[in-house]
């Protein structure tokens, strides 16, 4: 990473129309508050953290009011305090920029169109047709297949493996190990084995969509697999054929979604969600994590399934008690017919009366 040395708060402040209270120090990156030095700055914007902002040595402290707050510290008013902190944590870690070079050890098929800017690190193979942008760069030991295009400025980090046939836009940021246009979960029963289904469809990625390490995208049966710009992918997801997810959502990590799901825009979907196929969910909903999702939403809000962790030895208690549910449910059926009868039976001898 390409990190900023130092600078002044006011100039910080200028550069994010943020206003600033307090001395002005210079600082030279960005810290929790527990851990912080005079040097770093970081956000307050929870009232339960009020000890540690008091004990804490840092710098500066982005907040969306000072008042209130200890006089003695300094801050930088802004309308996000963690927003903010975001901006000014991407300012002092930028992402790395190209080398512009080419590694002698890199494999460039001789069809391959390299922009200027490039750059390609060790042991890096580019197949027949495919297109990179300027400004690109893949990292040590990345696989391009045949056909892919790669939009400007984005970044494939080591050993990612781009699958024929993609097509991933600008700005976007793939982790290590993550898996691009893999082969769909199709098969069809011969009666005695399987048939493997050949996945014909792409991966079609928008601009600006970050891909978490070792997270799968597989391509399309027939259709693409589409992942809109914007899309926030954390570690370890599965996204399987024909899936689409729209701009701006976030994944957590482990979540799974089977074949031809379409999740909306600017959703949040939390860690080890299972999404079921063939199922849409709507815009702006969020899915707490551990739920399991096997029919459409189609309102925007919170949903959750699951059972919360318990104790062990009431856990097994509840075990018990849900072997029976069937026989429960069964008996008070019977209940309920009885009672309907007695009343029934009582009714009449009121109206014989």
């Amino acid at each position: 990473m390409n990190e900023f040395s130092s600078v002044l708060l006011s100039e910080l402040a200028n550069q994010f129309a943020l206003t600033l209270i307090g001395e002005d120090i210079v600082v030279s990156g960005v810290s929790s508050l527990q851990n912080a030095t005079r040097d770093k700055i970081s956000f307050f914007s929870n009232a339960k953290l009020l000890p540690d902002l008091l004990s804490s040595d840092v710098g500066a402290v982005l907040v969306k009011n000072a008042e209130g707050l200890p006089p003695a510290k300094t801050y930088l008013v802004c309308s996000d305090p963690a927003l903010y902190f975001a901006k000014i944590a991407q300012f002092f870690h930028p992402l790395p920029v190209s080398a512009k070079s080419i590694h002698p050890t890199a494999v460039i098929a001789p069809t391959a169109k390299i922009a200027q800017g490039v750059e390609i690190a060790a042991h890096v193979v580019v197949e027949d047709g495919v297109v990179i942008a300027d400004g690109v760069q893949l990292k040590a030991g990345a696989f391009v297949g045949k056909n892919t295009t790669v939009g400007e400025n984005t970044i494939v980090m080591p050993r990612v493996v781009i699958y024929e046939n993609t097509v991933i836009g600008k700005k976007c940021l793939i982790h290590s190990g993550a898996v691009i246009g893999s082969d769909g979960f199709g098969n069809a029963w011969a009666g005695d084995h399987w048939e493997r289904i050949p996945q014909i469809g792409r991966v079609v990625i928008g601009d600006d969509v970050e891909i978490g390490a070792n997270t799968t995208i597989d391509r399309g049966a027939l259709d693409d697999t589409v992942i809109d710009s914007g899309v926030r992918l954390d570690n370890l997801i599965q996204i399987a054929h024909n899936v689409k997810i729209g701009s701006n959502t976030a994944i957590a990590a482990c979540t799974g979604i089977a074949g031809s799901t379409e999740v909306g825009k600017n959703c949040l979907i939390g860690g080890g969600v299972l999404i079921a196929g063939h199922i849409k969910i709507a815009d702006r909903i969020t899915i707490l994590a551990g739920s399991g999702v096997p029919n459409h939403l189609d309102d925007s809000g919170v949903y959750a399934s699951g059972v919360p962790v318990v104790p062990h030895s009431k856990w097994l208690r509840n075990m018990v008690q849900f072997r029976k549910l069937d026989e429960l449910a069964k008996k008070i059926k019977i209940l309920e017919k009885n009672l309907s009868n007695k009343q029934l039976e009582k009714g009449e001898d009121c109206d014989a009366n």
